[in-house]
């Protein structure tokens, strides 16, 4: 966001950088120089919302789907929890919203706002979320049979893409805080020896921040990727948020990415499968990056997503500073608040950020350490909703997590309180069961094959304690956050089953494997 407006980062704010590393002052005061610029556009405007009001306006009636007609043909029972607003806005892209041939250009004029809202040279709306979006971008820069460098922490879509693709992954291993039992994305020095070692790949992706709220060093990863000629694509999916003040890390595309992808429905004011493609730079032809997009999405894109993302840009513009002062704020004292419960710990600054670990960290993502009780966190999770009606971002073993976005209010947080001052006093109540958790090195499966021929090989189920030693054909992955703990073609071992079958009778969630309790495994035929 650049400077100027009520949601801008100002200058010599950004804070993502790790301090003193070479380069960074010339790279900084580029970005400073960037952010100064003013914007170019009209941000009062909100060209999908204005044609939907429009459309409402003028009387169109449809003789095209949706069927439900703006909800006349929907049961007034649906209707009753859905609400006539979101039937009477459920209309089609094209030949409704716009005319037949899209000559009105409405949804161009809302990316181009968007793209200059945030300092992008492109942006793209996706309805079909970030999950499509990180599939399109892998596309865009690597084609089958291709290498593509990302790290081992990706997202179960991007695994999805690499099967989908043929594209070959190239991993490279997030840096591993053994005490904590958590991944951070990798460092520009594994990137380094990996490009170094593979000087075909087509480009290198990274997921930052993660989904626990920490952040790798972009401006060292685009530095680096740039000096090899090499495209950055960031799946920034859970940092929509970041252009809109100084205090949150720095965004991918001020950190100088190529390509980056947000998920507006996770932090910003989207509804879900809201997701944006931003791209700057000559290493990603936007021609391409459309074209593969276009391979992948919806014909019938909604016009609700698009409308609310419409919006969201115009109010963090308009508002978005302000928001986050406020936000920030709350956030600081709901930290300071978790930390005074008894045998509950907030994760700082100094345990996430530092050499070997992440380089900046989101202060939204507020993360509990619960290991000094005997339940695990997954118990604890589903003790709240049943209890408070509380419904947490993730939990694992040893934490569990709320995220606070610009929505919140001390209301919310005080509800979030006195669940988790309850929940203490209850922990007596809460089912006992150990997971047991293999040292990072053991969390690192052998890649045998490539993902696309493990997934689509001969395949056999068998029972679990018979898989050691074969091939996984299916993805393995606790949900959330989403990370597959096994990856088609990785050789599975005694450790990686333990930890997922005890993992299961805790309380953790398999939901992509074919047998969800991970009793029997899905292998590739001997």
């Amino acid at each position: 966001m650049r400077a100027g407006k009520e949601g801008s980062r100002g200058p010599g704010t950004s804070t993502g950088a790790t301090p003193g590393a070479e380069g960074d002052a010339g790279r900084r005061a580029g970005i400073e120089e960037h952010l100064e610029e003013p914007l170019t556009t009209d941000h009062s405007r909100a060209p999908v919302l204005e044609a939907l009001e429009a459309y409402h306006r003028t009387g169109q009636t449809p003789f095209s789907p949706p069927g439900h007609k703006q909800g006349r043909g929907a049961d007034p029972r649906v209707v009753e929890v859905l609400g006539e607003g979101v039937f009477r806005s459920d209309v089609l892209a094209s030949a409704g919203l716009d005319d037949r041939s899209s000559s009105g250009g409405i949804l161009e004029q809302a990316q181009e706002l968007m793209a200059d809202a945030v300092g992008a040279e492109h942006t793209f709306f996706s309805t079909c979320g970030s999950s499509l979006s990180v599939k399109a971008a892998m596309l865009a820069v690597a084609g089958p049979h291709e290498k593509l460098i990302l790290g081992r922490d990706a997202h179960k879509s991007m695994v999805a893409g690499l099967i989908l693709s043929g594209v070959e992954p190239i991993w490279v291993d997030p840096q591993w805080d053994a005490g904590l039992h958590l991944a951070h994305p990798p460092s520009v020095e594994s990137f380094a020896e990996a490009l170094a070692a593979n000087p075909d790949a087509k480009g290198v992706l990274v997921t930052t921040p993660t989904p626990y709220g920490t952040c790798g060093d972009l401006e060292g990863l685009a530095r680096l990727c740039h000096e090899h000629g090499k495209p950055l694509i960031v799946d920034e999916a859970w940092g929509a948020h970041f252009p809109f003040h100084p205090d949150l890390p720095i965004w991918a595309m001020d950190a100088g990415a190529d390509l980056c992808v947000t998920s507006v429905h996770k932090m910003g004011s989207g509804l879900e499968q809201s997701s944006v493609f931003h791209l700057q730079g000559d290493l990603v032809d936007p021609a391409v990056l459309k074209a593969r997009a276009d391979l992948l999405s919806t014909t019938s894109a909604s016009v609700l997503v698009y409308a609310a993302l419409d919006g969201w840009r115009r109010q963090m513009v308009e508002h978005g500073r302000a928001l986050y002062d406020r936000t920030l704020a709350l956030a600081e004292k709901v930290r300071a608040a978790v930390e005074g419960i008894d045998g509950l710990h907030v994760y700082g600054r100094d345990e996430f950020v530092g050499s070997g670990l992440a380089t900046d960290m989101d202060p939204l993502q507020v993360i509990i350490d619960v290991s000094g009780h005997l339940p695990p966190g997954y118990a604890m999770h589903d003790w709240l909703r049943e209890h408070h009606q509380l419904n947490l971002h993730l939990s694992d073993q040893l934490r569990i997590s709320a995220q606070l976005t610009h929505a919140d209010d001390e209301q919310s947080a005080g509800k979030l309180l006195d669940g988790l001052r309850d929940l203490v006093k209850h922990m007596d109540e809460l089912p006992r069961a150990a997971v047991r958790l293999p040292s990072p090195s053991r969390m690192r499966l052998e890649q045998v094959m490539s993902p696309r021929d493990a997934f689509f090989a001969e395949t056999e189920q068998v029972p679990v304690e018979q898989a050691a030693g074969r091939v996984s054909a299916e993805m393995l992955t606790p949900y959330p956050p989403g990370v597959p703990a096994v990856v088609p073609g990785e050789r599975l071992t005694h450790e990686m089953l333990t930890y997922l079958r005890s993992g299961v009778d805790a309380g953790m969630v398999v939901p992509d494997s074919v047998d969800s309790d991970v009793k029997s495994v899905r292998v590739v035929a001997s």
